[in-house]
C-alpha cells in the first residue's frame, strides 16, 4: 500500500473536492462531485448525527447512484448546503431523471460549529450584533463550484472552524494505491470530542498508519497513556467527525455500506475516544466502478482495511494542517508543537 499522487481522496479518478468558507461567520463546507452518478453508502455510529438524504442509501432503496456528498458546518444549518449544491447541479442538467425532470442526489451530514467565536447572530449562538443570513447555501455552490483535483487541507472547507479536545480540528485527506491496482481516498472534517494527539505531546494516534511523514513521522511517545480516562471537554451534540471514503473499485451499495462500517475503525485508531454519544460520527462511502474486483472475497477485505488506514491519516493530517486563525479559542497543533499548519 502506498499512497496516491495527491495523497487526496481526488486520487480516485472521476472524483473532484470543492471548499468554500465564509471567515466572518467562521464555518464552511466541502462537497465531493462525481463526474457522473457513483455508488454511495453511508453508516452511523456516533450518537448525535445531523443529515439529510441518508435514509435514500439503503442497499433496498430505488435510487442507486448519488451525484455529490456534502459535509458541512453549521449544525443543522448547515444541511442547506446541500440544496446548493443541488442547484448547481441542476443548472448543469445532472441528477436522477423522472421523466423530463431531474433531481440531482446529493446526501450530506454537518458538525457543530456554532459556538466557535463566528459571526452566527442567525443561529442565536454569537453575542455579537444580530441577524444576517444563514450562508450554507451560498457556500454550497461555491464549493461546487471550486470542486478540483486539488482541494486545501487544514482550516478549509467543513473544517474551517472545527476544534477537538484542546486543539484545533480541520479538514483531511489521504490516498492509498493497494497492490491489487484499487485506489481508496478519505475525506474527513474533524471536529471531535477526542483528541487526535496523544496525551499532552504532539504525537498523533494515527501514527502507526502514516505513510512518508505525512503529518511530521512523530511516531508514537516513550510513554503510552492507555488507561487514562479523558473528561469530555464538549456539551451533547458539539462535536463530530464527518468522513467520506471512495474507491474506484466496482461495488454494489451493500459492499459500499461494508466499506463504510469498516472505515470507522479508522476514527477509533486516530481519535481517542471516538464513536461517544456527544459525537455524530458517520462515514459515507463512494465507488465510481472503474474497476472491477478480480476477487471479491479477498478485495473486498483489503479494501475495507484500506480504507480504515486511509481514514486515520486524513484525521491526523486535518489537524497537523490547520492553521492559527486570529480570534482562536483552541491552538492549532502548530502553533502549540511548530511545524506544519
Amino acid at each position: 500500500m502506498r499512497p496516491g499522487p495527491k495523497n487526496l481522496i481526488t486520487d480516485v479518478a472521476g472524483l473532484r473536492v470543492g471548499n468554500a468558507e465564509d471567515a466572518a461567520v467562521r464555518s464552511g463546507t466541502t462537497v465531493l462531485v462525481g463526474d457522473r452518478p457513483f455508488t454511495a453508502a453511508v453508516h452511523v455510529m456516533g450518537g448525535a448525527p445531523g443529515t439529510r438524504e441518508t435514509d435514500l442509501l439503503g442497499p433496498d432503496r430505488l435510487v442507486q447512484a448519488a451525484d455529490a456528498i456534502v459535509l458541512s458546518g453549521g449544525s443543522a444549518f448547515g444541511l442547506d448546503a446541500c440544496a446548493g449544491v443541488m442547484e448547481g447541479l441542476a443548472a448543469a442538467g445532472r441528477g436522477y431523471a423522472v421523466g423530463a425532470a431531474r433531481v440531482p442526489i446529493v446526501p450530506g451530514a454537518i458538525l457543530f460549529d456554532l459556538l466557535n467565536g463566528g459571526e452566527k447572530g442567525w443561529s442565536g449562538g454569537w453575542s455579537g450584533p444580530g441577524g444576517g443570513e444563514v450562508p450554507y447555501r451560498r457556500l454550497g455552490r461555491a464549493a461546487l463550484a471550486a470542486a478540483g483535483a486539488d482541494f486545501a487541507l487544514g482550516s478549509a472547507g467543513a473544517g474551517y472552524g472545527a476544534l477537538t479536545s484542546g486543539l484545533k480540528g480541520g479538514l483531511g485527506s489521504a490516498s492509498a494505491v493497494l497492490d491489487s491496482g484499487l485506489t481508496v481516498g478519505a475525506l474527513v472534517a474533524v471536529n471531535a470530542l477526542g483528541s487526535a494527539t496523544v496525551g499532552e505531546g504532539p504525537q498523533f494516534w494515527a501514527a502507526p498508519w502514516e505513510l512518508d511523514g505525512e503529518f511530521g513521522g512523530l511516531g508514537l511517545p516513550a510513554v503510552f497513556p492507555a488507561a487514562a480516562e479523558p473528561p469530555p471537554r464538549k456539551r451533547l451534540g458539539e462535536a463530530t467527525t464527518i468522513a467520506i471514503v471512495a474507491t474506484d473499485a466496482a461495488l454494489s451499495r451493500a459492499q459500499a455500506q461494508r466499506l463504510a462500517t469498516a472505515a470507522h475503525d479508522g476514527i477509533a485508531r486516530a481519535l481517542v475516544p471516538s464513536h461517544t454519544p456527544f459525537d455524530g460520527d458517520l462515514v459515507f462511502a463512494a465507488a465510481t466502478g472503474d474497476r472491477p474486483l478480480g476477487d471479491p472475497a479477498a478485495d473486498g477485505f483489503a479494501l475495507g482495511h484500506a480504507a480504515a488506514c486511509c481514514l486515520a491519516r486524513a484525521i491526523a493530517r486535518a489537524v497537523y494542517l490547520a492553521r492559527p486563525l486570529p480570534g482562536d479559542l483552541a491552538p492549532a497543533w502548530a502553533a502549540r508543537f511548530g511545524g506544519a499548519g
